[in-house]
């Protein structure tokens, strides 16, 4: 099959650094490596129950082209009673570590903390729900139905998905969900993993962090359009303060970053606070006039809530309270550094079945079980361009992503899109959720865009 379009935004690869640059900062490569195996190993395990064997053959290949070299020397100890991993990486310092509590599954400690500091790790202070014998979509029973269309054709193009060549050569499918008119009328899962496996989102949540201000925006606990209420930019003078929630969440913010689509490695891996990294950058565009794709803004958008909220206890409740466990998303782990601030710009284990309910709400135009949970016409408001586009075909909204527009597909199409193949389209026209779910290696890119029409299509077919 020809390859029509593959998303590049979210899954730019980096470079390996040369081997001068190598010697001259070994100890903080080797520090990430470290922080990323403990991350994963932690997070896999205790959000989702994938082995450390999964782990390493999944989520510690094919990443990131410097540090995957370093991961097979490193040796992760996991101490299940206490739910912390711990992966040595220099004699002279503390081992990383990633520590797992209820809700708010693993944060790592900073680079040369010991294992003392877990015990001052924030906690939710909720007792995680079990909804999964319950009526979906709050639950798993009764959840799929018949499809409308041909029923052969859609399991056929489901089953090329996981074939690792007609999609992509080389991807690699670890789930497929299509959810229409609220049923789950297909679903598969690789052999290893079933509906209640979590991976990773990556960027894709990003539109969970979209949806969650969006759920504050109709409590009337934030305005979009008005200045963001980071409060490391409110003294006076401050260039910065004028930066809207909009921007943010449009990629817009006018801020410095690395480079587009920048890794934020130290917050990611390296255990290292927010409020030390993304709150401390640059102006280098005036706000709202320049796209560049930057995790920053969607941290600093969901800083600006969190701080709103009162950064304690409140802030932290305020995800599951107000969104995810109201429409039963009971295996979303929404993750934060070790200060408590969420890290809703990739750092989210969750399944493909929470993905399709976060799709049904959309669907619904933000209304769950009679209750309105996003202001009307969020949905419009998500999937409008603001006046700063990517340089892709892919447009980009309020957290969302649209398609090419010679892609073919529905206008009122929108997409999630995360790195390694993550992958959420809301066709509200078809009421329609598509979920995808991989662990795509570097330059291995699966073709959204000629799935979901071929999905169309036998959908179409009667």
């Amino acid at each position: 099959m020809k390859r029509r379009f593959v998303a590049g935004a979210v899954t730019a690869a980096i470079l390996a650094p040369s081997a001068a640059a190598q010697e001259t900062r070994p100890a903080y490569v080797r520090a990430l490596a470290a922080g990323y195996k403990a991350a994963f190993t932690c997070s896999n395990l205790f959000n989702g129950g994938i082995t450390p064997e999964q782990t390493n053959a999944d989520d510690l290949r094919g990443t990131y082209t410097d540090l995957n070299p370093i991961f097979a020397s490193l040796t992760a100890a996991i101490d299940r009673d206490r739910r912390i991993v711990s992966v040595p990486y220099d004699p002279a310092m503390p081992p990383r570590i990633a520590a797992w509590r209820p809700g708010l599954g693993c944060t790592q400690l900073p680079i040369g903390a010991s294992v003392e500091a877990v015990s001052a790790l924030p906690q939710l202070g909720l007792a995680v729900p079990n909804f999964d014998s319950r009526p979906w979509p709050m639950g798993d029973r009764q959840a799929t139905g018949r499809p409308s269309g041909n029923a052969a054709a859609i399991t056929q193009v489901i089953a090329s998905a996981f074939d690792r060549r007609t999609y992509g050569q080389g991807s690699e499918t670890t789930a497929v969900l299509v959810l229409e008119k609220g049923r789950i009328v297909s679903e598969r899962y690789r052999a290893d993993l079933t509906m209640h496996s979590s991976q990773r989102t990556w960027s894709v949540a990003k539109s969970i962090a979209g949806t969650i201000i969006g759920a504050a925006a109709h409590k009337g606990l934030l305005d979009v359009k008005a200045p963001a209420p980071v409060p490391e930019w409110q003294r006076a003078g401050d260039p910065r303060k004028a930066i809207t929630t909009d921007q943010l969440l449009r990629m817009a913010s006018g801020l410095n970053s690395d480079h587009a689509g920048n890794r934020t490695d130290a917050l990611y891996f390296g255990g290292i606070a927010f409020a030390d990294q993304a709150a401390s950058l640059p102006l280098v565009r005036p706000p709202g006039s320049e796209f560049r794709y930057a995790n920053n803004d969607t941290v600093l958008a969901i800083r600006g809530l969190q701080h709103v909220l009162g950064d304690g206890t409140a802030s932290l409740q305020f995800p599951f309270e107000s969104l995810l466990w109201k429409i039963g998303m009971t295996h979303t782990v929404p993750e934060t550094d070790w200060r408590g601030h969420f890290v809703l710009s990739s750092q989210v284990w969750t399944t493909a079945r929470d993905l399709a309910r976060l799709g049904l709400l959309h669907l619904q135009d933000g209304v769950w079980n009679g209750e309105r949970i996003l202001p009307s016409g969020w949905n419009d408001y998500v999937r409008s361009h603001g006046t700063a586009q990517p340089a892709s075909g892919f447009g980009y909204g309020a957290t969302w992503w649209t398609f090419p527009r010679n892609a073919g597909l529905p206008k009122d199409a929108i997409i999630a899109q995360g790195n390694r193949g993550q992958y959420v389209v809301v066709i509200p026209s078809r009421s329609m959720v598509i979920v995808r779910r991989g662990f795509d290696g570097t330059g291995m890119g699966f073709d959204v865009a000629a799935f979901t029409t071929d999905i169309l299509n036998a959908f179409n077919k009667r």
